[in-house]
């Protein structure tokens, strides 16, 4: 019984050795602080790829990264803690949210409101990264076609999401961003659709059958390339050079976002990295539409009508095989392999640079932090 007593003490210090809790620390308050949705060790590594190759242009000695996340997820986040250690990242560190959260509480106060204003508090913006499906659910629609798979991370960001913007689901709600309206919130793919979700907005659970009632892989590809928001032609040939993505155009609305924000000409149609089968239907509150697919049927980006650093897009600029020349890959089984780097082209490529460059323009120019 004693040994028993033992291994189960030794078994909590353990647990609580990997329980970060950043924000509760003694920090340096003289930093500035981004935080990171969703911090794996891959998407430590994308930020740091970034960083350290000056897409993102940050000043390395004043910022530093915390990935925030929340207690009932079900990835290891101790991956993480041991990744940031054994390779002595000095600016990456990371932070537990903990407390009640389900398809109930997330759009009001709840167990966890004064700790994201904590985090806000003492940050100067957050990305929401890609994954999988949201709850249906939580935007009040019955689940048709989605692959729901990790909830309790939705309901984390969905909650953050919506304290710090705000949505119809409740008009009483003061969001953080009343008090800071220079915060960064941006995000990727489904970062996009959180944000979309948490203000009030719906999606379309699967863009094939919603909107080209194409139920399988072969009445999918016979949509054509430029309507495929990832490749199903890896549903049908066995070929392993596939790829799981597809890198098709977009084009401009008239918001002066893509534009006049980002420098670009609205003629233009940059080719991007599209891996996603849901997309906003309707439009959360204060979101406004910067692109769309090359058919117009879907929204490829969003920005925010009232808080200027508030924007996100559907595709996925992170990649880092986007800026240089990596594996060799094939969309059609009769296409010649070529890297995302080449298929981009010099002009795409410039485009994810000068988006990249807007991003790192808005931490900047972040006042100040509480």
């Amino acid at each position: 019984m004693k040994k028993l007593l033992l291994l189960l003490f030794a078994f909590l210090l353990l647990g609580n050795a990997f329980a970060q809790h950043f924000f509760d620390t003694d920090f340096d308050t003289r930093k500035k602080y981004i935080i990171l949705c969703d911090p794996t060790v891959n998407h430590i590594k994308t930020i740091k790829y970034l960083a350290d190759n000056n897409i993102l242009k940050l000043n390395k000695n004043k910022v530093n990264f915390v990935g925030v996340y929340y207690q009932g997820q079900k990835t290891d986040y101790t991956e993480t803690q041991n990744y940031i250690n054994e390779n002595k990242l000095q600016n990456f560190y990371l932070h537990e949210i903990t407390g009640e959260l389900n398809e109930t509480n997330l759009y009001r106060k709840n167990a966890v409101t004064h700790q994201l204003k904590k985090v806000f508090d003492n940050s100067i913006g957050v990305i929401f990264f890609g994954g999988a499906d949201i709850p249906p659910t939580i935007y009040g629609e019955e689940n048709t076609k989605s692959g729901v798979y990790t909830p309790a991370r939705h309901y984390y960001e969905a909650t953050f999401m919506f304290h710090l913007l705000g949505g119809y689901q409740n008009e009483a709600f003061k969001p953080f961003l009343a008090e800071r309206p220079d915060y960064v919130v941006t995000g990727f793919c489904l970062g996009m659709q959180t944000m979309n979700v948490a203000t009030g907005g719906t999606l379309i659970q699967d863009i094939p059958a919603e909107i080209y009632k194409a139920e399988t892989p072969e009445e999918t590809v016979a949509i054509g390339r430029a309507n495929m928001h990832r490749n199903y032609w890896q549903l049908i040939g066995e070929d392993s050079l596939f790829m799981g993505i597809n890198l098709h155009t977009i084009q401009f609305t008239n918001n002066p976002f893509f534009g006049e924000t980002i420098k670009t000409s609205k003629k233009a149609t940059p080719r991007i990295y599209s891996s996603h089968h849901q997309a906003i239907e309707k439009l959360g509150k204060g979101l406004e539409v910067t692109c769309l697919s090359p058919d117009g049927k879907i929204i490829e980006g969003v920005t925010h009508s009232t808080y200027p650093h508030v924007f996100a897009v559907q595709f996925h600029p992170e990649v880092s095989a986007l800026y240089e020349n990596m594996e060799l890959k094939i969309f059609h089984p009769d296409d010649e392999p070529a890297t995302y780097h080449d298929i981009l082209g010099k002009s795409s490529v410039k485009f994810h640079k000068n988006y990249w460059k807007h991003i790192s323009k808005s931490f900047k120019d972040v006042k100040k932090t509480k």
